[in-house]
């Protein structure tokens, strides 16, 4: 028979390996659980490591992109709303001469090239006296509707500033057939080999004698070789319409490229006063 004393020292046995096995228990599932949380964190911390390399490697790629189409000389640019209307209806010109046409204009007289373009008119007084040829050139074009509904296929934002026009065929390369000479290459304005904001220029090859139809717009004052017949002077309404076009920037973000606003001449007019 068992005493009263054995069977309380079996009861507090008992009760201690109850105890011992509760606390192996809480033990062994107090390691599953920190292995379980560890593997998470594992898992959260390689996907958190692939997704910052990834992120890197991506702006590393866009970078060495960016890298490729900038210059080093331009600024990055971000593209601006189209400050411009949609052009009228209607179709270039196809027309080319196989010569340069005869002066009939009165060298004495004052013309005015206009521009109506869909950012707005630009008037350009132009310099009869001092380019002639220059001057009945743009008079002959623009009675035969050879500017209009044409592209300005050029602008220029780094180092000339330059809005440039005149080819049909929106490509820098269209002329009219026939060739013009250089005129007014020592003309007052031109100070230190600078063709200042607001003189409109002949475009050429870069050969003497190369005029046909292209001019540029200098909307702010550009560092140039006396080498373009300098025949026209922008108004001050028209520099505002200018500086719209300028402020939208180009293309390529390099400075020089087809401007970002919509640029086309849907009439130009001379007119003699």
């Amino acid at each position: 028979m068992v005493s009263q004393e054995q069977r309380r020292r079996q009861l507090a046995r008992e009760k201690f390996l109850r105890q011992q096995q509760r606390r192996t228990e809480a033990r062994r599932k107090s390691r599953m659980r920190n292995s379980v949380i560890a593997s998470v964190l594992g898992v959260v911390l390689v996907g958190s490591l692939a997704l910052y390399t990834t992120g890197t490697l991506k702006q590393d790629d866009d970078k060495t992109n960016a890298n490729a189409e900038v210059t080093p000389s331009a600024a990055p640019t971000s593209k601006a709303p189209d400050p411009c209307d949609k052009p009228a209806e209607g179709k270039v010109a196809s027309q080319t001469w196989k010569k340069e046409p005869a002066v009939a204009i009165d060298k004495s007289a004052k013309y005015t090239l206009t521009l109506d373009t869909t950012c707005g008119e630009i008037d350009v007084a132009l310099k009869a006296s001092a380019a002639p040829h220059t001057v009945n050139s743009f008079d002959f074009l623009a009675k035969k509707g050879y500017f209009d509904h044409s592209k300005c296929h050029r602008l220029t934002t780094n180092g000339i500033y330059v809005l440039q026009c005149g080819d049909p065929t929106g490509t820098g390369t269209g002329g009219p057939g026939y060739t013009i000479p250089d005129e007014n290459l020592k003309d007052k304005s031109l100070k230190d080999n600078t063709y200042p904001a607001g003189t409109v220029a002949m475009a050429n090859t870069g050969q003497k004698d190369s005029g046909g139809s292209q001019f540029f717009l200098v909307y702010q004052d550009s560092q140039l070789p006396p080498s373009y017949t300098p025949f026209g002077t922008v108004s001050d309404a028209g520099m505002k319409v200018l500086k719209k076009i300028a402020d939208a920037g180009e293309s390529t973000g390099a400075g020089d490229g087809a401007p970002n606003a919509t640029v086309v001449i849907d009439k130009a007019t001379v007119t003699k006063s």
